[in-house]
Order: C-alpha cells, then sequence, then structure tokens
C-alpha cells in the first residue's frame, strides 16, 4: 500500500533555528501515529506543517501521492481533508455548538444544510453530546468543548485527524472522555497522527511510535517495542524522566512535563 502522507528531506527553519531536521516519515492509510518527544523538539511544529500553518523550507512533502509544498497548492482544500485539533478549542463563542459545527460544511463545502446537519448531530450523538448542540461554548466544561473541536473537524470528513496535545489544557478528570473519543476514530480505521504527553493512552493506541529530539527523527517503532527497549539512548532518558513524573502528584505533574 501506498503512503497517504510522505515527508522526505523535510527541512523547517525559525529564522536561523532549524526546527525540523530532515524529516522522513511515511503514513498509510489507518495508521494511527504517536509523536512523542520532549517539550520543543518540533513535534507540533511538523503537524502545522502538514497542515499548511507553517511554511517549509525544503525537501518533498506528497499527501495522497500530490506535492504539497508545490506553489499551487490550494491549502484551503488540503485542509478539509486534513482536520487539526489543538490545545485551544477555537470555538465561536456566539455561536452555538450546532452553528459551530454546520459552518465549515455549509458555508465551505456548500454542502446541503439538512444533510450536513444530520451528520453533525450523528457525530454529537456518537460523543455524547447530544443534549448540547443548543448549548454555547460558555456553558461547557473543557472536555465537552474539546469534544465538541473534535466533532467539528469530523463533520468536514477530512481523510487525516491531526490532534496536537488535546489534552494539555484540560483538569485530568475530563481528559478520559477526550481520549476515549480518539479511541474510537482509531478503531474505526481513521488516519491519526497525534502529538501527546499521556503515555499511557500512546502506548494503547499507536501502531507506531516515532520518537523526536530537537528536530529529528531519533526512532519509529511500534509502541511495545518502544516502550520496552527504547533505541536510543536519549529516548531511554525520556522515558525515565516520565516514570519519575507519573509517581509526582497531580499538580506537580503539569509543571513537570513542560520542562522535559
Amino acid at each position: 500500500m501506498s503512503a497517504l502522507i510522505e515527508f522526505k528531506g523535510f527541512n523547517k527553519f525559525f529564522g536561523e533555528q532549524q526546527v525540523l531536521n530532515e524529516i522522513d516519515l511515511s503514513v498509510k492509510s489507518g495508521e494511527v501515529i504517536v509523536i512523542l518527544g520532549p517539550s520543543g523538539c518540533g513535534k507540533s511544529t511538523l503537524l502545522r506543517c502538514l497542515n499548511g500553518l507553517e511554511v517549509a523550507h525544503s525537501g518533498s512533502l506528497k499527501f495522497n501521492g500530490r506535492e504539497l509544498l508545490d506553489k499551487g497548492t490550494d491549502w484551503r482544500e488540503v485542509r478539509q481533508q486534513i482536520g487539526m485539533v489543538f490545545q485551544s478549542y477555537h470555538l465561536f463563542p456566539h455561536m452555538n455548538v450546532l452553528d459551530n459545527l454546520l459552518l465549515g460544511p455549509v458555508k465551505v463545502q456548500k454542502r446541503d444544510r439538512r444533510e450536513a446537519r444530520e451528520q453533525a448531530e450523528a457525530l454529537l450523538a456518537r460523543v455524547g453530546l447530544s443534549d448540547k448542540r443548543d448549548a454555547f461554548p460558555r456553558q461547557l466544561s473543557g472536555g465537552q468543548q474539546q469534544r465538541i473541536a473534535i466533532v467539528r473537524s469530523l463533520c468536514m470528513n477530512p481523510k487525516v485527524m491531526l490532534f496536537d496535545e488535546v489534552t494539555a489544557a484540560l483538569d485530568p478528570e475530563m481528559v478520559k472522555e477526550v481520549l476515549e473519543v480518539i479511541q474510537g476514530l482509531a478503531r474505526e480505521g481513521m488516519t491519526l497522527l497525534i502529538v501527546t504527553h499521556e503515555m499511557a493512552f500512546a502506548r494503547a493506541v499507536a501502531d507506531r511510535i516515532v520518537f523526536m529530539d530537537a528536530g529529528r527523527i531519533l526512532e519509529q517503532n511500534p509502541p511495545e517495542l518502544f516502550f520496552t527497549n527504547p533505541q536510543t539512548a536519549r529516548a531511554q532518558q525520556f522515558l525515565e524522566k516520565f516514570s519519575y513524573v507519573e509517581a509526582l502528584p497531580k499538580k506537580t505533574q503539569t509543571k513537570e512535563l513542560e520542562l522535559l
């Protein structure tokens, strides 16, 4: 099977600082890739380049066989196929949940409102939020808003979903409900690229762990191999630090994770 996503010799700079260095990464349709690494290693930048939110400087990036770094690429069209969910929910505060969900399908994709509404309501039911369709973002918990943000991306019928630390801003009690939605997508065969600090979740959901440090990919392995027998000293050091952090009180963990 040919790759759905393919980075080759991919480089990205912020000024003189190289934040992505000769990235080679292929992702097949239906694969779940979890990207791990210390803060500042380039994980989020990699996702943002795939969605056209950051501009690459050299190399190749293909999606479904099409070179995305060509000058003629219509990123507005590409983003309809590559959904992305961030730490922040980015819901429009003056719109209720249903209107937030219908904006993209109706205004951007020009789909029939009735058909789009049926899909949105079915997705709300799937994430357990049917009763929130008329609520406004301020009336929802953080976990509920993040599930709505996921549904909003799914309403565009993407081929790929990107998740960038989507639980980082949530209280620990709310993390589980969001991760369960992502696990459901994985079981259904959606292609997923996930940046997370949730190690147990990464181990359970990933087909492959991609470990990054200083803008480079140092390892790519199945989760059991990565977590039980990391192939580089840097990955071993990273995992040892996480074992230490997970033993700390929850309030302390957040600050320590930011320093990783």
